[in-house]
């Protein structure tokens, strides 16, 4: 199945668009099912460039929030801008002011020689450019990035109402683009912090349901649990979190943040987020679990060899052990690094090229057993007969787990992974849905049975889809009854350069599409908000 980009198509995923001043209507072929009533929400970068200062990496463009609105078979599409500070002060002075991920913001060049010295000891200001998703915390809805702020939007209208800062409600210095969100309304994050002693930790936190008394949520904020950090002075980054409905799996890999660069002047120096990054060469990766509702951390120390993970697929528990589903990518160099617009925009045989020398990507199941017997030292602890994933107790305590492969193929990752989360997430499942990555370009949906590892798979040449969303049918009865929903550009093929597309889940076969006649830019995440 190796496809080929030589035309580049995939450019226009990183290129600048304007908001729309109203929603525009699509031109669906096919037919939309009737039971579809809601609105697709997504998330990404929408801003490459202010004025003549370029963003230099996949997470810095400014926020952009996307919706797709189905009514009676119909489908408009709408987004505007995030109004976050970073956005607003950059349009005011027509320069890049917020320091994002991987670009530096220069002090203003009006400022005279001594306000700019006084700048340099203000110490960083935090972005808040929340393009990387949107979810929902009792009846409000928040776009976000990993740092402190969160950003309170409309989901009908998509303007933004207010920015949140986590710090002032809970003891985190940010928070995940990937929440857990359980079928009440409770969210569930993770974020670091400092712990006892000046040394580092991760919180987990609880936001709970919306009450009878509406007050909002946030208020009522606490952390549950904390997990210890391998390193008192750098703790790792962490893009996502395992849930069950008794425990929570936090995955600690070996790319850190070094915080003595993080937390010293910047503007000395002129650096970024990205340049605060490290690996640890040596540490592999540590799996922590925690037990949910006690808030008692299990007292057990997993270990495998290195890998970075942004993503779990899904967490549950079957017979007194964790079975963890991870997209992983091989080794401890940051994927990140890979992420620069000027590798991605490059030409196909350039992507090729780098993409050789990256981490590389694998779907992989790890098994935790949760009761250890030192008797068994030396054996295998893992008796699940459906996987081949092990679990070694070794004589210092550890347990060493080796994964059991659920999806691989040279430089061709299963990403951003969906399931049918309301029914079946924290629960034994068999279905994920994932985009999937040919040498970093997304040029495929991809539909994985994880018990049978059979495939599915959706592609067009020169097309390229976002994060698969999986509704689920209101009646449906099996895991896998509903429909896809990506966002596609196609920008080679005719006059409309993107559209919506709609699959059905059980076999990846088109049901419909909607097109536009706008480009539309690189999106991470979202969710699809029933009418």
């Amino acid at each position: 199945c190796r496809v080929e980009h030589p035309a580049g198509g995939y450019k226009k995923l990183f290129e600048t668009v304007e908001e729309l001043s109203s929603p525009v209507t699509a031109h669906v072929t096919g037919w939309i099912p009737t039971w579809l009533r809601g609105s697709l929400l997504r998330c990404g970068p929408g801003l490459f460039e202010v004025g003549t200062e370029p963003f230099y990496h996949l997470f810095d463009g400014q926020a952009l929030l996307h919706k797709f609105d189905f009514k009676e078979g119909h489908v408009t599409y709408y987004r505007r801008f995030v109004r976050t500070d970073a956005y607003v002060r950059a349009m005011t002075e027509k320069r890049i002011v917020i320091t994002e991920f991987g670009t530096y913001a220069y002090p203003d060049p009006c400022k005279n020689i001594f306000s700019r010295f006084f700048s340099y000891f203000k110490g960083v200001e935090v972005t808040d450019n929340a393009l990387v998703n949107v979810y929902p915390v009792g009846e409000d809805y928040y776009a976000c990035t990993e740092t402190n702020f969160i950003t309170r939007i409309n989901p009908d209208t998509l303007e933004t109402i207010k920015q949140v800062d986590l710090c002032k409600y809970v003891s985190v210095n940010g928070a995940t683009a990937h929440p857990h969100i359980e079928n009440d309304g409770t969210v569930y994050n993770i974020g670091n912090c400092f712990g006892k002693n000046f040394s580092l930790a991760y919180n987990i936190i609880r936001i709970p349901p919306l009450q009878a008394d509406k007050e909002d949520p946030m208020n009522k904020s606490e952390v549950v649990v904390q997990f210890p950090c391998s390193d008192r002075f750098k703790p790792s980054y962490v893009h996502s979190f395992g849930l069950t409905p008794n425990y929570i799996v936090f995955v600690e890999t070996p790319v850190k943040i070094n915080l003595l660069k993080f937390l010293s002047s910047w503007s000395l120096w002129g650096a970024n987020y990205m340049d605060c990054f490290e690996s640890n060469e040596t540490m592999g990766v540590w799996l922590h679990v925690a037990e949910k509702k006690k808030g008692r951390l299990l007292n057990l120390k997993y270990r495998t060899s290195a890998f970075n993970l942004f993503h779990h697929i899904n967490t549950f528990e079957d017979n007194g052990f964790l079975v963890v589903d991870l997209c992983t990518w091989k080794g401890f160099e940051f994927v990140y690094n890979y992420l620069y617009l000027a590798n991605l925009r490059a030409n196909w045989d350039e992507v090729k090229r780098q993409a050789e020398k990256a981490p590389q990507p694998e779907a992989r199941r790890y098994v935790l057993p949760l009761a250890i017997d030192k008797a068994d030292t030396g054996k295998n602890l893992v008796t699940l007969p459906y996987t081949t994933a092990t679990a070694t107790l070794r004589s210092d305590e550890t347990v060493w787990l080796e994964p059991e492969v659920i999806f691989s193929g040279p430089r061709h990752a299963f990403e951003f992974p969906q399931i049918n989360y309301k029914k079946y997430g924290g629960k034994p499942y068999t279905y994920a849905y994932g985009l999937g990555l040919n040498h970093f370009v997304p040029d495929r949906l991809c539909k994985l049975n994880v018990k049978t590892k059979e495939t599915w798979v959706w592609q067009e040449p020169d097309s390229y889809p976002s994060e698969p969303i999986f509704v689920p049918h209101p009646d449906a009865l099996e895991e896998d009854d509903g429909v896809v929903l990506s966002i596609v550009i196609s920008p080679g093929a005719g006059p409309k350069p993107a559209f919506l597309l709609i699959l059905n889940a059980k076999d990846m076969s088109e049901v419909a599409r909607a097109e536009v006649e706008v480009n539309i830019p690189v999106t991470f995440h979202g969710l699809f908000k029933r009418a």
